[in-house]
């Protein structure tokens, strides 16, 4: 029984992007395997070593032109990226974000010089990319961030606490959301870059202790009279940070989208996979027609998400994708997520509630996926907007 009922697009079917999806498999096989894998899930953190292999194997930065460092690719090495690791179960690793959201960031809105400092050394892994939007009062509302830049001299001044922030102990170059001109509403926020090593006044607050994701180092960022030359503004001029971030989030959201499809295909393949080999009643579990039905509803839910997610991978790599069609993808894949991957845990039992087992750690994993890049409600709002 297989999963997939029909071929990926052709844009994914091109002999070059096949080479690369094998040799980025074979990278976290020897590179990522189990035991290492556990090893970042006891210590909560990616250990450094990583990001540096990942990069002397090119395979951050993955869409950022050679000018820059980068491998030249475009999104859809990032898509074989992310649904490697999902199918892997490379747990924790942040390069997506450092890759297809920190990076392009400085790649759209950067200046050259800004895009020569810092891209290059994203792509060798010396440095690696956050980006700190969420604040302890401000989430989904980006609007309502408090954080604060304000001009003296030819230095911004930092002030406020950034929480939830993926890589957060381990990224030395961070993308702050702050307001330039707290009066002006959202056109008073901007993006600002911080070299963490370079920035006294910047400190990492607590690694999260979180439901899921348990090798992630999420964490409190906190800066307190942090000095930042003004040469580290993305953009032409303050103000610009709000239209930038609803300009990229669109990309945010359908990754999340490309992960979470990559996560359903996996839980249906390896729930397939033992209830063809667990007994009960003298019988296969598979042979019991319950069974069969739930696996029949996850097949087909599974083939219908696919193709959605490909059809507005093909919409993005043509520069169409739209913010509420990411959104659809983001809310609606995320929500089917978590319920497939419950369904595919209640098939293995207790043994499903043990975190041995990689379906017990997916169906912890998973629920992050309907809060963090906008609630699903938000999504929701955006794409009612629209009706």
């Amino acid at each position: 029984m297989s999963v997939m009922a029909f071929d990926r697009p052709d844009y994914l079917r091109e002999e070059e992007i096949v080479l690369f999806a094998d040799s980025t498999a074979k990278f976290f096989d020897k590179h990522a395997p189990e035991a290492r894998v556990a090893k970042w899930r006891e210590d909560k953190i990616v250990e450094r070593e990583m990001w540096r292999e990942a990069g002397a194997a090119g395979l951050l930065c993955l869409s950022m032109p050679e000018a820059y460092g980068g491998a030249g690719g475009d999104y859809r090495h990032e898509v074989v990226l992310m649904e490697t690791m999902a199918t892997k179960g490379v747990d924790g690793f942040g390069a997506s974000l450092h890759n297809a959201i920190v990076a392009p960031y400085i790649l759209h809105y950067g200046s050259e010089e800004q895009k020569r400092r810092w891209l290059p050394r994203m792509a060798s892994g010396e440095l690696v990319g956050a980006i700190a939007m969420s604040e302890p009062g401000a989430g989904s509302d980006l609007q309502g961030v408090r954080t604060s830049a304000a001009k003296s001299g030819n230095h911004y001044v930092i002030n406020g606490q950034k929480t939830f922030i993926t890589n957060g102990q381990t990224a030395n170059l961070v993308i702050v959301v702050a307001k330039t001109d707290p009066a002006a509403g959202a056109k008073g926020t901007s993006l600002i870059v911080v070299e963490t090593e370079e920035t006294e006044g910047f400190a990492r607050g607590r690694k999260l202790d979180k439901v899921g994701l348990d090798a992630q180092d999420t964490s409190e960022l906190f800066f307190n009279e942090a000095r930042v030359p003004t040469s580290n503004l993305l953009g032409t001029e303050a103000g610009q940070g709000f239209v930038q971030l609803m300009q990229q989030l669109p990309q945010e959201r359908l990754n999340i989208a490309v992960g979470g499809m990559a996560v359903i295909e996996r839980a249906v393949q390896l729930t397939i996979d033992y209830v063809k080999e667990r007994h009960a009643f003298g019988k296969r579990l598979l042979d019991f027609q319950n069974t069969q039905f739930v696996l029949a509803e996850c097949k087909t839910e599974a083939n219908v998400g696919r193709a959605f997610v490909d059809r507005l991978i093909g919409l993005h790599l043509e520069r169409k994708l739209d913010a509420a069609t990411a959104s659809m993808a983001k809310y609606w894949v995320s929500d089917l997520e978590c319920k497939i991957v419950d369904r595919c845990l209640q098939l293995f039992g207790g043994y499903g509630f043990m975190n041995e087992y990689p379906i017990g750690r997916m169906f912890r994993d998973t629920r992050v996926q309907r809060i963090y890049g906008g609630a699903n409600e938000i999504m929701k709002l955006l794409i009612a907007r629209t009706l």
